[in-house]
């Protein structure tokens, strides 16, 4: 039997960016989680959902930080989702520059696949949750469902559902799973 995803987009999605207190997360201290996603991805894992992120990091390729600087980021979101008993299952990143056509850079969808392939995911049935255009398009070539949250890009009429954030999804998508059962 497949098992269900909830793919996430990193920045704007999981943690603050383009903040008042952040521009760009290249330090472990730049990082912070952004209101209800704790409880959001405790609520994914609790309800059975295998729970992803998928994220572009341009800075690498463009050189403003290094792969060991992104290591330590995602091990601090661990460290702060896991103060909420909640858990990333794995984490796929692109390290390429912007516009350089490779494979694995959203919009393209090849994260989304490998993990859905690595971890026996049923794509049809799971949910790519962004907060741009890429975002959408991956989720949509990847064959999921698409989740739009925040207002930092109007992709009207792409994405399947829009939400104000992360925690407004999850309780919908629980709600609507328990009416199911």
């Amino acid at each position: 039997m497949s098992s269900i995803g909830i793919f996430l987009d990193r920045d704007g999605v999981i943690n603050e960016v383009l903040s008042h207190r952040v521009k760009f997360v290249n330090k472990p201290k730049d990082f912070f989680l952004l209101d209800g996603v704790g409880e959001s991805v405790k609520r994914f894992n609790d309800a059975g959902y295998h729970v992803f992120v998928v994220t572009n990091q341009g800075g690498i390729g463009l050189g403003y930080m290094k792969e060991a600087a992104l290591h330590d980021i995602h091990k601090k979101m661990e460290e702060d989702l896991a103060e909420y008993g909640a858990k990333i299952d794995d984490i796929s990143y692109c390290p390429h520059k912007p516009h350089v056509g490779c494979a694995c850079r959203k919009p393209e969808p090849q994260m989304i696949v490998k993990l859905a392939e690595k971890h026996g995911i049923d794509l049809a049935k799971s949910y790519m949750v962004g907060d741009r255009e890429p975002d959408i398009v991956a989720g949509k070539q990847a064959g999921t469902k698409t989740v739009l949250v925040g207002e930092r890009e109007d992709v009207t009429g792409h994405a399947d559902m829009y939400f104000p954030d992360l925690l407004s999804f999850s309780q919908w998508l629980i709600t609507n799973l328990n009416k199911e059962k």
